[in-house]
């Protein structure tokens, strides 16, 4: 399992994109999942200057095709991701224990509204941390909700009910499409089989060129 660097030289996936002076010769533990791993594997052995970000019109296409297995980190990232993720489990125990305490400040996740986006303090704004390889203009942001998002329980990938979908189109409309546009904005949820964070709801929007809206976004949210 190797990959050719740029001098044409056998490297090991695990060595890609780092400098030759951080070379091991045997795996790092947070790494060695990609051995099963075909994906990121591949992915591992990219070098960066062969990844190619993802555009605006892909973007849009892979979330209006459903196709979001397609959204991947830039080489680099994705490994700098799994040590991180390493290291936050060692000292917290869990991805969604630091997520909880560190990111979101919620001690629990009892919603005060039984209705979708209803009470500001049901949910939070946050950029991601760790965005895919996109168009560096695309920016992307989670939200995290305290509340269940309804799914059918006859997908198995637990695609969202037409009410769902209504009632997230009328969030994001209301606090992203009339400060950015329309063509600017769009929003998807992560099939089950591809979320990293099982515990704690969210839906993933990203925005285009939207530099000097973000601040006034996230602020006009802050302030209710």
């Amino acid at each position: 399992m190797t990959s050719i660097n740029s001098n044409g030289e056998s490297t090991p996936f695990w060595n890609m994109n780092i400098p030759a002076s951080h070379h091991t010769k045997e795996c790092p533990d947070y790494l060695q999942y990609a051995f099963k791993n075909a994906k990121d594997h591949e992915i591992l052995s990219t070098p960066d200057a062969q990844y190619q970000r993802m555009s605006w019109p892909e973007v849009q296409q892979v979330i209006r095709d459903n196709r979001l297995e397609k959204f991947v980190r830039v080489p680099s990232d994705l490994r700098r991701y799994r040590e991180y993720c390493a290291q936050l489990t060692e000292k917290y125990g869990s991805i969604m224990k630091f997520v909880m305490q560190e990111r979101l400040q919620w001690s629990e996740l009892s919603p005060r509204s039984s209705g979708l986006f209803e009470d500001a303090s049901d949910y939070k704004i946050l950029f991601n941390d760790w965005p895919y390889g996109l168009d560096e203009r695309i920016k992307h942001l989670v939200v995290w909700v305290k509340f269940e998002i309804p799914t059918d329980p006859a997908s198995p990938d637990g695609e969202l009910t037409s009410e769902a979908r209504k009632e997230i189109d009328g969030f994001v409309d209301r606090v992203f499409v009339k400060k950015c546009g329309q063509e600017n904005v769009i929003w998807f949820k992560n099939w089950t089989s591809l979320k990293s964070i099982h515990a704690v709801e969210h839906i993933h929007v990203m925005l285009y060129d939207p530099d000097k809206y973000v601040d006034r976004i996230l602020q006009s949210i802050d302030d209710r």
